[in-house]
């Protein structure tokens, strides 16, 4: 059985992970706990000086970046999409890509690499203060059809949606070249922002999987999970609707698949659901069940939680496949 390909797109980022004993740096540096800000160079520039003094992991991020890492973790033959500035910030973003086994596909310009300032305090919530840089740079002059020859499946981050043009450009190569075209709507926020945009690519099916969580799920159809899944699986092939501890729920024309979340000591939300959507793909790119899917999914997820940030070590790893490998061999 061949494992399918997968094709990424996203806001090309750099995670600076900075853990937090109190919320005394947020409330001097203004920045509202647990919220995503964007932020223009001379406030990043600002922030990180703030915190300079502090311990600092940094790695490639951004949402779309998160799954594609996941999936290449797993074995899965991956590309990535992205833009960054010609500086020292891309230069890693590219390194950190190539290391994990990810073909980047990345562009590049003057402008000043994109950077995420995360701060995580002792509850585990994470707030944000992101400049995009040149990640926003990215464009549909840049797309062609040779970028998305050979995958079976294309992946969207939704903070991209900001970008309709480039987005239906991606989309329509997408299907020209037979990808299944999948896309996570990342924030409430900006599907309450886009949600006229999304009910469009929904209503006129050009979206084939969707990944929403609970509050995303209400933002674009106003429903409870279990009616909003209703709701967006009527529009595409497969949705799925995150609902926190109490798992997910998928449904594949008219049957619904619910699943558990595993038990886990959450100290930072990063990456849960960028995690659970690369365990599900991995799982329909080797053609398993749909509950198995989403148990790698739910599997992803609940590791993540337990490290700061989206990315784990090689023994989480690990651990993580073998317990894969017990999903696999239960059909």
């Amino acid at each position: 059985m061949t494992t399918k390909k997968v094709l990424g797109i996203g806001n090309a980022l750099v995670d600076n992970m900075i853990r937090l004993e109190d919320e005394t740096l947020l409330k001097l540096l203004k920045l509202p706990k647990g919220s995503m800000q964007l932020v223009d160079m001379v406030r990043s520039e600002e922030v990180a000086s703030s915190s300079a003094h502090l311990n600092c992991t940094r790695s490639s991020g951004g949402s779309a970046s998160n799954t594609i890492h996941g999936l290449a973790r797993l074995g899965v033959e991956t590309a990535f999409i992205g833009h960054v500035g010609e500086d020292e910030t891309g230069e890693f973003f590219k390194k950190d890509m190539i290391a994990a086994g990810i073909k980047p596909l990345l562009f590049s310009s003057k402008t000043a690499s994109g950077i995420a300032h995360a701060f995580v305090t002792a509850d585990g919530e994470r707030t944000f203060a992101t400049c995009l840089g040149a990640a926003i740079e990215l464009s549909e002059s840049h797309l062609n059809e040779a970028l998305f020859a050979g995958y079976d499946y294309f992946y969207i981050e939704g903070y991209l949606v900001q970008n309709k043009a480039l987005l239906k450009k991606a989309i329509e190569l997408a299907a020209k070249s037979g990808a299944k075209v999948a896309i996570d709507l990342a924030s409430y926020n900006v599907v309450e922002d886009q949600r006229e945009f999304l009910l469009e690519l929904l209503n006129n099916k050009t979206i084939d999987l969707v990944f929403a969580n609970e509050e995303e799920a209400k933002a674009l159809t106003g429903l409870d999970p279990h009616q909003a899944l209703d709701f967006i699986a009527d529009r595409c092939e497969t949705a799925v609707v995150k609902t926190g501890k109490e798992g997910s729920l998928i449904k594949h024309k008219a049957e619904v698949y619910p699943i558990k979340a595993i038990k886990a000591n959450a100290i930072d939300t990063t990456g849960a659901g960028d995690m659970y959507a690369a365990g599900f793909l991995y799982g329909i790119s080797k053609q398993l069940s749909l509950t198995q899917a989403g148990k790698i999914g739910s599997l992803l997820a609940g590791h993540v939680i337990e490290v700061v940030g989206a990315k784990m070590s090689q023994e989480q790893w690990s651990t993580i496949k073998q317990e894969i490998e017990q999903i696999e061999a239960n059909l």
